[in-house]
């Protein structure tokens, strides 16, 4: 089964491109305006869409992120919601969306159900933050039967057998950390990103289509990082950057944001 994460990526590449991976969380500020921020996204540029359901214990996420996953939560958020929002999105916008999740929802949901409940809604598969391949065969199992891509995380900190079992288990992309750390803007990128992604590189025979397509982010910002960082990735995440547009400027400061970002994609001839 084709994997629609993986084509958006080469689809971008055909055309001179990396790819603009764009976050946001759902139901911030409610939940019908996330749904149309998320539109809005696809609408001005972004590649890949990746929305996270809010979280009591966001372990990972920066300050502006937080704070906007505790708006939703406190408006009402529930899990379900998900697949309100993902079958909205898909309807208007073909742009494959990733859910971002931490596991222990996705537990309490019922792996399976959340499985074929994403399937149904249009989602293309799952971003697992804080579960390793390891730790991971219902999921695994679950997205091979659905068809769904599993994205996993390789950190700068990796040792070369935990790339080689990363590459091995992912499909659409590998997320590359850019720096160890919450996420949130920083100034300079770690150069051991680009590392990182050069060790990655020597795993490609080991992913399921024998080629890897790795993503950075945590941390990136600005159109120039995103211009930086796709010298050596196949994509760019930006997260926190377009919370704050959205929290500040609305949909309308949102899509001039992510319009700005998805110059910094077009690769120089």
């Amino acid at each position: 089964m084709t994997s629609r994460v993986a084509a958006a990526i080469d689809a971008a590449r055909a055309e001179g491109r990396g790819a603009f991976v764009a976050y946001l969380p759902l139901g911030f500020p409610d939940l019908q305006t996330s749904i149309d921020a998320a539109v809005a996204l696809a609408q001005s540029g972004a590649d890949i869409l990746e929305l996270g359901p809010p979280y009591s214990d966001p372990v990972m996420d920066g300050t502006v992120i937080q704070e906007a996953t505790q708006a939703a939560l406190a408006a009402g958020f529930r899990l379900r919601d998900t697949f309100t929002a993902v079958r909205e999105i898909t309807r208007r916008v073909d742009v494959p969306v990733l859910v971002m999740t931490y596991w222990n929802p996705v537990v309490q949901y019922g792996v399976d159900r959340f499985a074929d409940d994403l399937l149904a809604a249009g989602g293309a598969g799952l971003i697992t933050p804080d579960i390793t391949p390891e730790a991971a065969g219902e999921w695994i199992e679950a997205s091979e039967r659905t068809g769904l891509d599993r994205v996993f995380l390789a950190a700068p900190t990796s040792t070369d057998e935990r790339l080689e079992l990363i590459v091995r288990s992912s499909t659409g992309f590998v997320y590359t950390v850019s720096t160890m750390g919450i996420t949130g803007e920083r100034a300079e990128l770690d150069a051991a990103a680009r590392t990182l992604v050069g060790r990655l590189r020597e795993h490609a025979s080991a992913s399921p289509d024998g080629e890897l397509r790795a993503c950075v982010g945590i941390g990136i910002s600005t159109a120039d990082q995103i211009e930086g960082v796709l010298d050596y990735a196949d994509g760019a995440i930006v997260g926190t950057a377009l919370v704050r547009a959205l929290r500040d400027g609305g949909l309308e400061g949102l899509s001039e944001t992510a319009r700005a970002l998805a110059a910094g994609a077009v690769r120089a001839a």
